[in-house]
């Protein structure tokens, strides 16, 4: 019979816990967050599990979570996370965590050729186990937590070692052990979550090539109401207008009340409950400066374009070669350091980002003769 996790809220278990944990050889490790329901989202839980024992520690009550840093960073100690991406940038943001010796099941099961790749499915293939899924999202920042979150939150690592240790056997079945390490290692290199509003992130939205400047002028000013709304209200973005709506109220530019309700993806109870703000934004963006599109660095050299692009279709015919998805062979990022550089021996493949020694090994000559094959 499954116990319930222990809960942890107060400092002196905590820094009992640490001491516990800092002698074991493996730990499972998850978080949740509460990005559904805050304008600023924070870690509001961090579920570990060691091979006996589970553990939910609520950062909202221990005070100090700062001892947690030394275990996620000791490399004496395996770290099991699934899709450990999000988690370990936001453990950087909130913290300043670093992960060493990190071992992520979805990244293993990629590697092993898996296009299923949520827990809930890997859990039911390697062990048999059915997972309930109805709590994804819930609001992990409100106090107290029922009976039925918490098991979900404990069931995310409760059984994270046992399908590490069946992965890992796989892996090593199957000869690819040494590049899933290398993997991981790269992996726990993302940047922090970005914490602070960019007032210029407007450019980032899609769809905008065919807006003019004082249409762009307009989206500046709706993009600042629509972050000052959500900060108010203490809500994410996403809640107050969705990224579509802001483009297409640049572009139709309404002036009238009645013209809000008919702009594509508005919801008419945003109309409703924001229509005043809303007319004056799109007024005061008629009138403001129009604003000059952000320079984003040089234009890339056609070569280095049409290097990467001869890259990419090396990685797509080795990867179904493989049976694995393109960026199990090389990330996007690898294969522009590739083209911008333009190697031409061994020698000059090390030191790029992205290509480890066991890359460099498995498909550096690949990759040299495919840009030969450019140069001739």
């Amino acid at each position: 019979m499954l116990l319930p996790a222990a809960y942890i809220e107060h400092d002196a278990d905590f820094r009992r816990l640490i001491d516990q944990l800092a002698t074991e050889s493996l730990v499972a490790v998850d978080t949740e967050s509460n990005s559904m329901y805050a304008y600023q989202e924070r870690v509001c839980l961090v579920q570990i599990s060691t091979r006996t024992a589970d553990f939910i520690i609520d950062p909202l009550r221990v005070a100090d979570l700062s001892p947690l840093g030394p275990v996620l960073a000791d490399p004496k100690i395996e770290k099991v996370f699934h899709a450990a991406e999000y988690d370990l940038m936001c453990l950087k943001r909130d913290y300043g965590f670093v992960v060493s010796n990190l071992f992520d099941t979805m990244w293993a099961a990629r590697i092993c050729g898996h296009r299923m790749l949520g827990l809930n499915r890997l859990l039911a293939e390697y062990l048999g186990i059915e997972s309930d899924k109805s709590h994804q999202r819930d609001d992990w920042g409100k106090r107290p937590l029922s009976e039925e979150g918490l098991l979900y939150a404990q069931m995310d690592t409760h059984y994270l070692p046992a399908l590490r240790d069946k992965l890992l056997l796989k892996l090593e079945e199957m000869g690819r052990l040494t590049e899933a390490y290398e993997s991981f290692a790269d992996y726990v290199q993302v940047p922090a979550a970005e914490k602070r509003f960019d007032p210029e992130g407007f450019w980032r939205l899609t769809n905008l090539s065919d807006l003019t400047r004082r249409q762009w002028a307009i989206l500046r000013e709706l993009y600042l109401l629509r972050d000052s709304i959500a900060q108010e209200r203490d809500v994410p973005i996403f809640k107050v207008f969705s990224d579509a709506a802001l483009v297409e109220l640049a572009k139709a530019s309404p002036a009238k009340s009645n013209d809000l309700k008919r702009v594509k993806g508005l919801p008419l109870s945003s109309a409703q409950r924001y229509g005043r703000e809303l007319l004056h934004t799109l007024d005061r963006g008629r009138r403001a400066p129009l604003p000059r599109m952000q320079q984003r660095g040089t234009e890339t050299e056609p070569a280095v374009v049409d290097r990467f692009m001869a890259l990419r279709d090396w990685r797509k015919a080795r990867a179904e070669q493989r049976d694995v998805e393109s960026d199990v062979i090389l990330s996007k990022d690898a294969m522009w350091a590739v083209a911008f550089k333009d190697p031409k021996t061994m020698d000059d493949l090390e030191g790029l980002s992205g290509l480890g020694p066991w890359r460099r090994n498995a498909y550096g000559q690949e990759i040299l003769d495919v840009l030969a094959r450019m140069r001739e």
